[in-house]
């Protein structure tokens, strides 16, 4: 069924008039402007401030002209105004995390121009590392030529109790070479935390400098949003020291 165009000017003709009607018997408190909406009964109203019959549906602020100057939106109950505010909070923060996506980027390529300078970087990142693994591999072997003489000594004494003296050496060195043992593991640990970074990192510099703009890679959007999360809290927690 197709709509009637007369039809669906009626009711801001209707308005036009009213306005009309309005400023010839100098009934508008406001001269400039007049409110016009239709109720949910459907009749059009005017008034020269907001109408009440119309706070629940937007309501059209009219010049002298009859041009629209502004559209004023429904008052919102206090649930759906709580509604509103935490989509406007949501809207703001994912607003801001993509920002601070593309910042990361921009900073990632300004350290990493190339593969080059990447690869450079991976490989200051695993030298401390790799110097740490070392000297925890020459004290487990010099650990081991101390036990030596201290595991000779001890087959005198087989069947025997041992001197205090050479059980407490035979302990601190066993608790010295286990100490070591655990830190070369953690060693090895951090050296496949660090490629596994630098992994990552290559992946998504790989995608940006073929041209991906930056904050649109991988997870970039949801690792900058916990970042701005934790901002406040930090900041508070700073006010407080």
């Amino acid at each position: 069924m197709k709509s009637n165009p007369i039809a669906r000017t009626l009711p801001l003709r209707w308005a036009l008039l009213c306005v009309g009607a309005l400023w010839s018997a100098g009934a508008l408190a406001n001269p400039g402007q007049v409110f016009t909406c239709v109720a949910a009964s459907g009749r059009t109203l005017t008034s020269d401030r907001l109408i009440g019959e119309c706070m629940d549906r937007e309501q059209r602020v009219l010049g002298r002209d009859g041009t629209v100057l502004r559209i004023v939106p429904p008052t919102l109950t206090a649930e759906e105004r709580a509604e509103k505010d935490a989509k406007d909070r949501r809207a703001a923060a994912e607003k801001e995390a993509r920002a601070e996506a593309a910042r990361r980027d921009r900073s990632l390529m300004e350290r990493f121009p190339d593969a080059s300078a990447h690869q450079k970087a991976r490989e200051a990142a695993l030298t401390d590392v790799r110097t740490s693994i070392g000297l925890s591999e020459l004290r487990q072997r010099e650990l081991a030529a101390e036990r030596k003489p201290l595991m000779e000594e001890a087959e005198f004494y087989k069947g025997k109790g041992l001197p205090a003296k050479l059980r407490q050496q035979l302990d601190a060195n066993e608790a010295a070479t286990s100490a070591q043992r655990d830190a070369q593991a953690n060693q090895k640990i951090e050296v496949d935390r660090v490629n596994k970074l630098f992994d990552t990192e290559l992946g998504r510099l790989k995608r940006l400098w073929a041209g991906a703009p930056p904050g649109s890679v991988g997870g970039a959007v949801a690792e900058a949003a916990s970042t701005v999360a934790v901002a406040p809290i930090k900041r508070v927690a700073a006010r407080g020291k």
